[in-house]
């Protein structure tokens, strides 16, 4: 018999236990509980060295913030310059884990029906949309089905979905327009900016003046049409812009500062 593997991922604990001992009574399910996202990250890298990786994770919705994973739906990052990496949510889990083990299925279990969270859910790489209070013969055919590449919402969702699904294909093309009309050296200052970089660090990363970079900042806000840097990320990220690569080479040598 084939096993489907399942670990669900609550930071209500007795919440966990008790779904991951029901599923556990199902003869072709194996389930494991993990309440916190980085309990989640261990278990998933443990499995994937095992050789047994995990095959649909049950996420939380409303679960509670996951250190060191960068949001990449509609979020911002915490600023680098004395300060950690803000913590994200169950959602944000969503989209790291689909980025490092893209065969993983992932439902998302929440305590009611939200058509945004729902859409940003399925962006993020989501497969489904559970709520928490629905039986556990319905939980069951959607793991099933997501392993068959169905994507499961409820019906009553679809329409408010597909609404938020529209207007966010509608909000990217726009940000991607006001993107493209950046200069190069401009892009490499958002994407700093997305890296959760402040002015002194983007100045010592592009070998540039802190004036010069405050001065590109200042244009970056001005051409995207907004007034902060969280809001430049924020319109950034819905462009598909990415953050600067802070584990390499620098990522362009002015030769001098400007």
């Amino acid at each position: 018999m084939v096993r489907i593997r399942v670990l669900v991922v609550d930071d209500h604990r007795i919440f966990a236990e008790s779904l991951a001992a029901a599923l556990a009574a199902e003869p072709d399910v194996e389930v494991s509980a993990a309440g916190s996202g980085p309990a989640a990250l261990r278990c998933l890298e443990r499995a994937a060295a095992d050789g047994r990786r995990f095959d649909v994770l049950l996420v939380d919705a409303d679960l509670g913030g996951v250190p060191g994973i960068r949001p990449a739906v509609a979020a911002v990052p915490a600023q680098r310059d004395g300060g950690e990496v803000g913590a994200v949510d169950g959602i944000s889990l969503v989209a790291g884990v689909r980025t490092a083990q893209p065969g993983v299925r992932i439902v998302v279990l929440a305590e009611k029906d939200d058509p945004r969270r729902a859409a940003l859910a399925l962006q993020a790489g989501a497969s489904g949309w559970v709520a928490k209070d629905c039986s556990l013969s319905r939980l069951l055919t959607v793991i099933r089905g997501v392993l068959r590449d169905e994507t499961h919402l409820p019906p009553a969702l679809l329409t408010g979905v597909l609404r938020e699904l529209t207007a966010a294909r509608r909000h990217r093309t726009e940000s991607e327009r006001l993107v493209e009309s950046l200069t190069p050296r401009e892009r490499e200052v958002l994407r700093c900016m997305v890296a959760g970089l402040g002015r002194k660090a983007v100045a010592e990363r592009l070998f540039l003046s802190p004036h010069t970079v405050r001065t590109h900042m200042q244009n970056v806000l001005g051409k995207l049409g907004v007034h902060s840097t969280l809001a430049a990320v924020a319109l950034a990220r819905r462009a598909g812009v990415g953050p600067a690569d802070l584990t390499g080479d620098v990522v362009e040598r002015g030769g001098q500062l400007a």
